[in-house]
C-alpha cells in the first residue's frame, strides 16, 4: 500500500519543529528513523497532513552523560548507542538489550526516541527505560518542558502521555549504580521478531526490580523480594499482567515464561552473560 497524500518539511532547528507542531497539532507527525512511522503511513493507519523531518536538527542528535543520567536526543539512532563503547558501563541493561532489537538494518535507521514514541508493548527500549526508572522529556513552544517518568509515559498499546503539540526531545536513562547487576533476556520465535516475553532485571543485595515486556499492554516493572517468597511473587506478577492468547503464543505460555525465565534470570550466577 501507499500512504495518503501529505506535505513534507525538513527542518534544521528544534524551534522550527516546535513551531510546526504548535501550528498543526494532531495533523503532524515527526520523522526521524521512520522504522515505525513509515509502516503505519503505508498501511494508512496514520494519515497526517504534515510530516516533519528532524534528521538535520543537530541539537537533537546529542548523547550526553550528565547529572547521573545518559540523555539521548530525539534523532539519535540505535546503532549510535550500540557503537558507544562506554554504554556497557553507563547503562549496561540497555547495552544488553540493543542487540535484540529487530535487525542490524533497522537499528541503523531506527531511533531510540522513536521506539519510545511508538510505544509497542514488546519493544526493548521502553522496557529498559521503565525498569531503570528513566524519564521522557517533552517540549512544546514557548519553552514549556515536561519530564515524565517512563512508568507514567506509557499508557497502553501504542498510547503515551505525549500531547499532539509536544516533541519528545530526549529520553534519560539513569546511570548504573555500584553494587547493582543488570540482566536482560528475551524469548521470540526468531531473532528479530517481536518478543513473546522480554525481561529486564536490576539485582542487588537489597532486592530485585524486574521489568516485563510483551505481555501487558505496556512495559511493567516492580520490585521483587529474594528468597523463599520469589516463586509466589513471580506467579502473582505473571497473572497480574493480563496476558492474552494470540497467533504467536497462549496466555498460559507467556505466564510460564514470566515465572520460569524470571526465576532463572534472578538465580543466574553473578556476572554470567549469555545472548
Amino acid at each position: 500500500m501507499k500512504p495518503a497524500s501529505f506535505d513534507y518539511v525538513r527542518v534544521s532547528s528544534k524551534r522550527e519543529v516546535l513551531q510546526l507542531l504548535h501550528e498543526h497539532g494532531e495533523d503532524a507527525r515527526v520523522l526521524a528513523g521512520g522504522q515505525s512511522l513509515m509502516a503505519t503511513l503505508n498501511m494508512r493507519l496514520t494519515q497526517p497532513k504534515l510530516v516533519i523531518d528532524i534528521n538535520r536538527v543537530e541539537e537533537l542528535r546529542s548523547i550526553r552523560n550528565e547529572r547521573g543520567h545518559l540523555a539521548v536526543g530525539a534523532a539519535v539512532r540505535q546503532v549510535e548507542l550500540t557503537d558507544r563503547t562506554e554504554l556497557a558501563t553507563e547503562v549496561p541493561l540497555l547495552a544488553q538489550a540493543l542487540p535484540w532489537i529487530g535487525h542490524f538494518q533497522t537499528r541503523n535507521r531506527g531511533t531510540v526516541c522513536g521506539s519510545v514514541a511508538h510505544a509497542d508493548p514488546s519493544a526493548e527500549i521502553p522496557l529498559c527505560l521503565v525498569t531503570l526508572g528513566g524519564t521522557v522529556v517533552l517540549e512544546s513552544l514557548k519553552g514549556k518542558r515536561r519530564e515524565v517518568p517512563a512508568a507514567d509515559f506509557f499508557q497502553g498499546l501504542l498510547t503515551t502521555a505525549r500531547q499532539p503539540r509536544e516533541l519528545i526531545s530526549e529520553v534519560r536513562f539513569p546511570l548504573a549504580q555500584d553494587g547493582t547487576e543488570y540482566r536482560f533476556r528475551e524469548i521470540a520465535m526468531r531473532h528479530g521478531d517481536f518478543a513473546l516475553v522480554a525481561l529486564a532485571l536490576c539485582l542487588s543485595d537489597h532486592g530485585a526490580r524486574l521489568g516485563v515486556g510483551g505481555v501487558a499492554d505496556r512495559p511493567v516493572a516492580q520490585p521483587l523480594p529474594l528468597g523463599d517468597a520469589l516463586p509466589d511473587t513471580l506467579n502473582t506478577l505473571a497473572w497480574s499482567l493480563g496476558a492474552q492468547d494470540d497467533i504467536h503464543a497462549s496466555a498460559a505460555y507467556r505466564r510460564q515464561l514470566v515465572r520460569e525465565l524470571g526465576r532463572r534470570l534472578i538465580e543466574e550466577p553473578s556476572h554470567a552473560r549469555t545472548r
